[in-house]
């Protein structure tokens, strides 16, 4: 459908499309077997300038919001989910920074980010602190001029690739979710060091590493914002890149649908291609309006996140968990049109599948979202009532 994109945005779609098809999609079987990291098609993304798509103008960026970064994602998670949540945990490390960081910051930090020359990571999840992210036990205790941070997080994206850090860590225990606080942490901070690479059932060509901090110390101007607001700007930074995450399973389901339809025009079975059979054409139409809607729906919530960024909550979980569940199902039912040839490593379907399963787990659970939804409806009804 034409959802009438200005001038700069189809240029935005063009590039990263041109990037998927002639970088991505080449490659991807190769290195998801490999399990390496797309060091050179992330150098790639960063050649073409988009790294930058969300960072204002004036830390070197582009100078556009949600919704570009959103344009982007879905080509590129059209390509490869993995190379596309690397490009993606960049973004979702850095808006921690651009939300709650001092002017200082932003300078010293953002304009690496947005040339590509570095790469960032978000920091939340541990062993015990998951979706009840107040359970977090990596702590900060002020130290001089120091802060020194001791603890572990657990399946951080990008992790071993990035060179900036943004950490969550307890600095004051008795205030609860009060007294999370955060910090940039650099990769040559001493102290600081990442445990071994995951071994994943999909996206296995993005990094997923702990996080180890042992006495790790770092200046005292590296926290983000004030003292005890972490957990306030943890909340606005996965409102703000859930979308990301949401148009991911869009450009997955795209990329699912166009194999399925592709393989049933060309299979031939009782003397005919099966897409003439009213059962596999309901499949696909099912499909396709399924992934349809998806878009739409991600577009209006990024650009209702552009226009209300005080009001993001319900519009960022409902996209997330619309766009991924759909994600899941498209993949599976592309799969089941492909038959025994679906489940061959030699047709993608079979990965788009296994890397459809993350989508519905990572920034947030749907279980979790879905609270989120309900949640912010009783807010709203309580008002009008």
């Amino acid at each position: 459908m034409d959802y009438f994109l200005t001038e700069e945005q189809q240029m935005i779609v063009d590039i990263a499309r041109q990037i998927a098809d002639d970088k991505i999609i080449p490659v991807r079987a190769e290195l998801d077997e490999k399990e390496e990291f797309a060091t050179e098609i992330l150098n790639d993304i960063a050649q073409a300038d988009l790294f930058g798509l969300y960072i204002p103008e004036e830390y070197g960026g582009y100078g556009g919001g949600c919704f570009e970064i959103v344009l982007a994602l879905e080509q590129f998670g059209r390509g490869c989910v993995a190379i596309a949540t690397s490009f993606a945990a960049s973004a979702l490390g850095a808006y921690p920074i651009l939300l709650s960081g001092s002017e200082e910051m932003k300078q010293k930090y953002m304009p690496d980010v947005a040339s590509g020359k570095k790469k960032a990571a978000f920091a939340l999840t541990e062993a015990n602190a998951g979706s009840d992210a107040s359970g977090i036990q990596t702590t900060a205790v002020p130290d001089g001029d120091e802060w020194v941070l001791n603890g572990t997080k657990q399946w951080i994206t990008n992790a071993g690739e990035a060179q900036i850090y943004s950490v969550v860590a307890i600095t004051d225990r008795s205030k609860g979710a009060r007294g999370a606080s955060m910090f940039v942490v650099e990769d040559t901070d001493p102290g600081f060091s990442c445990g071994p690479k995951e071994k994943k059932m999909g996206i296995r060509a993005s990094a997923t590493c702990e996080l180890i901090f042992k006495n790790c110390r770092i200046p005292k101007d590296r926290l983000i914002g004030r003292e005890g607001m972490g957990f306030i700007t943890v909340m606005k930074t996965l409102d703000l890149s859930r979308p990301g995450i949401a148009i991911l399973g869009v450009g997955l389901g795209q990329a699912a649908l166009d194999e399925a339809v592709t393989y049933a025009k060309q299979r031939v079975q009782f003397g005919k291609p099966i897409i003439s059979f009213q059962a596999i054409q309901h499949m696909l139409a099912d499909m396709a309006m399924e992934v349809e809607a998806s878009r739409a729906l991600v577009y209006a919530a990024a650009k209702h996140i552009a226009a209300h960024p005080k009001d993001m909550s319900k519009a960022s979980s409902m996209c997330k968990v619309f766009a991924t569940d759909m994600a899941m199902k498209v993949t599976t039912n592309a799969v089941q049109v492909l038959g025994g040839y679906g489940y061959m490593r030699e047709y993608p379907v079979e990965k788009m599948m296994r890397d459809a399963k993350i989508l519905q787990i990572y920034e947030g659970t749907n279980q979790i979202q879905r609270n989120v939804i309900g949640q912010e409806l009783n807010k709203e009804y309580t008002k009008k009532i």
